[in-house]
């Protein structure tokens, strides 16, 4: 049996897009995952995504466990696949091409292959373990690289909102965001992609899942920049997590996140 490759996380991302894309700003309905005043959104959209994914993964690749953020976890082993269907759901219920569908490939545990699929611009940003790379629609593949940003000064920083932190990581992200060059919200997982272009110099989250980061560290990691957790550890598992361009920002950021 063939190993996964550059060519099958599109067609993944393919699968997914023949369900996501005619969904996107067709005024579909939206479900809440969560009960009272509270608001995690998902659609049919996602649902329906991950469905064919988990399909297409399981005629190629019988054997390979899968993990995704609709259906749970299915199977066990060295590989693992990791899916989130639509990644920003608030972003694609309210009609803004900054979603996209997460696919990660984990061997041992760690992220080997990744892709991010945004079909609304018709891009691919994607890690095949030979490099990280960029696609729009039948254009040729073009490799990616993180900028030489070594100091926060000069740092363009992202995060999806400053109200998901708390606490002493509120503090250090205030403290960084009046460090950085220039500090923008709201872009989700478009804004790792854009770190791993070279537009981007650091992205801060809090309280990831592996879903929403799977796919995303092998793509940071070749194209050259540094992602873990505020206190060093590796990102597999999610949580407050730190991406950089180059691993001088990297530590000063966490240096400032973690208060040291």
């Amino acid at each position: 049996m063939s190993e996964p490759d550059a060519s099958f996380l599109i067609e993944l991302a393919e699968a997914a897009d023949r369900e996501t894309l005619p969904r996107f700003r067709a005024g579909g309905g939206v479900d809440n995952k969560l009960k009272g005043a509270d608001f995690d959104p998902v659609t049919e959209g996602d649902r329906a995504a991950e469905r064919a994914i988990r399909a297409l993964i399981a005629q190629r690749f019988p054997d390979h466990a899968i993990l995704g953020e609709e259906y749970g976890e299915t199977g066990s082993g060295e590989r693992q696949w990791i899916i989130d269907p639509i990644d920003g759901t608030r972003a694609f219920i309210t009609g803004i091409p900054v979603w996209g569908t997460l696919i990660g490939h984990y061997v041992g545990g760690r992220a080997a292959l990744g892709i991010m699929s945004q079909p609304f611009t018709r891009e691919r940003f994607y890690a095949d373990g030979s490099g990280a790379f960029w696609k729009r629609g039948e254009d040729e593949a073009r490799p990616l690289a993180t900028r030489k940003t070594g100091t926060i000064a000069a740092a363009t920083l992202f995060s999806t909102s400053p109200r998901l932190f708390s606490g002493p990581l509120l503090e250090g992200f205030e403290e960084l965001e009046a460090k950085a060059r220039l500090t923008r919200f709201g872009t989700d997982c478009y804004a790792f992609a854009m770190l791993a272009a070279g537009h981007v110099d650091l992205v801060v989250e809090s309280g990831l899942k592996p879903y929403d980061i799977a796919a995303l560290i092998a793509l940071i990691e070749q194209a050259g920049g540094v992602v873990t957790t505020v206190s060093g550890e590796r990102a597999e598992q999610g949580g407050d997590v730190v991406a950089a361009a180059t691993p001088e920002l990297h530590a000063a950021a966490c240096g400032i996140l973690s208060g040291a």
